[in-house]
């Protein structure tokens, strides 16, 4: 079985929450999101290997917050970039060979143990995999102007975290930006590999909003039992 690590990815800045405090280190249910997020993957495997890319502005307040609430789980701190995309790339560069590695959005606090064995088990089996969730309202295809109605069964909500053999995703991400690279399994795919689905959990959302704070507090002391 091949050794499991998890990239995790916390650049945002919280605009969008109307907040000074960036939305990874908002606390829920007394602690910062960003921990909550990492314990999910320490409930799946308590051994995983924990990387943490972060802007560097913000890593001695990370540091600071985990003292005060007693995270003391070993994990390596890497420098984020001006993207995303250059975000994790950064971070690969410290992610082993021959490895299976999740790469996760911090604000996502709500991923479910059976969503992320599911990523793992298909990525070491298929090379990769990302859980996705069905559409259940109706949806237009916008061009311009004009709409028309969409068949919703032709289109997935994606979320992470998202699996890949290690080598495969750290050899994708070696070149540069493109706008068309909304996810990590975007830039995988550009290199002609295809993509596998795996069913995610309905309640992993990205948290954005202080809406989104609200649906995290009712579900964070159910969602990993």
């Amino acid at each position: 079985m091949a050794e499991k690590a998890v990239l995790i990815t916390a650049g945002g800045k919280g605009e969008r929450m109307g907040s000074e405090t960036p939305k990874q280190f908002i606390a829920v249910d007394g602690k910062p999101i960003l921990i909550h997020s990492i314990n999910s993957f320490l409930r799946y495997a308590p051994d995983i290997e924990i990387f943490l890319v972060l802007p560097e502005i913000l890593i001695k307040t990370w540091k600071e917050l985990c003292k005060k609430h007693k995270f003391l789980h070993k994990h390596l701190i890497i420098p984020g970039g001006p993207t995303r995309f250059h975000s994790v790339k950064n971070g690969l560069k410290y992610i082993p060979g021959n490895c299976i590695v999740a790469i996760h959005d911090g604000v996502r606090p709500l991923v479910s143990r059976k969503t992320i064995a599911k990523v793992f088990n298909f990525s070491e089996k298929f090379g990769n995999a990302i859980p996705v969730i069905d559409i259940n309202e109706s949806v237009r295809l916008v061009e311009g102007a004009d709409s028309k109605n969409y068949d919703r069964n032709k289109l997935k909500i994606v979320q992470t975290p998202q699996g890949f053999r290690s080598d495969n995703i750290k050899a994708a991400y070696n070149q540069n930006y493109r706008e068309s690279f909304t996810d990590d399994a975007s830039v995988l795919e550009s290199k002609g590999e295809r993509i596998f689905l795996v069913d995610g959990n309905r309640e992993n959302i990205k948290i954005t909003t202080p809406e989104d704070i609200l649906f995290a507090k009712t579900f964070l002391g159910t969602i990993n039992k």
